[in-house]
């Protein structure tokens, strides 16, 4: 256990790893989060993930050869994160929808990562994927308590083992979101509400296999005040993407990162990603496009994920993510989370990282005095009711 000050953020553990801080940084695709920022944030005391959808985007033959690129560069990008931050924690987030999900899989394990966290989809086969001996922990990401509680049931029938921690994902973050569109605002929907939920789900087994299993927050987490307040909920730390943009050690281009700098709230905007699923992003030229049908593929170069049927879908999400990590946004678009309008600088990921835990430690102290002051009041009641 590492030692902290009273009003320091706990650390947060995953079967045998235990990070410093309980922030994980989200993986994001495409080429968003390679080994520069995962590194970065585990150097800073955090978890640091590389999302591996088509991170071969910055080798020589990744045109030629996309799928080929893709596997050589994640052993590589993996192996040049862990040697960056030698005593960090490196995770991978790799997609269910991607069509190479399995081999992936085995890559990342097989290259040491830490972790596995998987969405985009419900990992129920993920345990089976892993190479014999392998120490890699599986973090599956959901979006109900219903969805862990169905994860936990068949892991442990079909594998004998539980995940090792859990990310529940609201519907405040970027991306792919795994609700539908009209459930977004809903309250019972939010992740305050949806922590208590999956935490609901997950006991039951903890303690019929004695086996914890840390349930992480994601979606809308924004300032260290959010953190300290969603881990009173229960959540044993949290996921973060958009604030992990606005960094200098971040992989996308310096477009990629002014879009988030520009951002107005009002810029938002729910889209149809072409594999059915709602996504936020910010509006741009080629999203309005994309809403109007004018943007039909010519070709599908990549294959890359399983519901993707070209040429019947809209457009090509590979091509125009890959366009928008280069800072080419009118041939792309910009995937964010709700509050990206908030963000009004570029920082280094130690400075936010030492942002995010004064603010807890702020909010912690506030709780404390809050607490005293209660304390005191009902201390007094009780002696003039004497």
């Amino acid at each position: 256990m590492i030692q902290k000050n009273i009003y320091d953020p706990p650390s947060l553990t995953i079967g045998d790893i235990e990070s410093r801080l309980p922030i994980i940084q989200g993986g994001m695709g495409v080429g968003i989060s390679m080994s520069g920022l995962a590194s970065a944030v585990a150097k800073a005391g955090g978890i640091g993930v590389l999302a591996s959808v088509l991170i071969g985007i910055n080798e020589k033959d990744f045109y030629k050869d996309p799928q080929g690129a893709t596997y050589r560069a994640l052993a590589k990008q993996i192996k040049e994160a862990k040697e960056a931050a030698p005593n960090g924690i490196i995770g991978v987030n790799i997609m269910v929808a991607l069509q190479d999900y399995e081999v992936l899989v085995k890559i990342a394990a097989e290259a040491g990562a830490d972790l596995i966290i998987s969405g985009a989809g419900l990992p129920l086969k993920l345990p089976g994927m892993l190479p014999k001996g392998a120490d890699t922990k599986l973090v599956p990401i959901v979006s109900s308590g219903r969805a862990a509680q169905i994860l936990c049931k068949r892991w442990k029938e079909h594998f004998n083992r539980l995940p090792d921690a859990i990310v529940v994902e609201g519907p405040k973050a970027g991306g792919h979101l795994g609700f539908k569109a009209e459930e977004l605002d809903l309250p019972e929907k939010q992740i305050s509400n949806l922590i208590i939920e999956v935490l609901k789900s997950v006991r039951p087994f903890e303690a019929k296999y004695q086996q914890k299993i840390p349930v992480i927050a994601a979606g809308g987490i924004y300032t260290g005040e959010d953190i300290y307040n969603i881990m009173k909920l229960g959540a044993a730390g949290v996921q973060m993407g958009t604030r992990f943009v606005a960094t200098h050690e971040c992989d996308a281009s310096d477009k990629f990162k002014q879009a988030y700098l520009d951002a107005k709230k009002e810029d938002v905007d729910i889209i149809q990603s072409p594999v059915g699923m709602p996504g936020r992003a910010l509006k741009g030229k080629f999203t309005e496009k994309a809403k109007s049908g004018q943007k039909i593929p010519k070709k599908c170069g990549y294959k890359c994920l399983k519901p993707c049927h070209y040429p019947n879908t809209p457009y090509c999400i590979s091509m125009a993510l890959v366009n928008a990590q280069r800072g080419n946004l009118d041939a792309g678009f910009v995937f964010c989370g709700e509050n990206v309008w908030r963000i009004d600088k570029i920082q280094s990921v130690q400075e936010l990282i030492d942002e995010l835990v004064e603010g807890y430690r702020e909010a912690a102290r506030t709780d404390n005095r809050r607490a005293i002051l209660k304390s005191n009041e009902r201390v007094e009641t009780i002696g003039q009711s004497q």
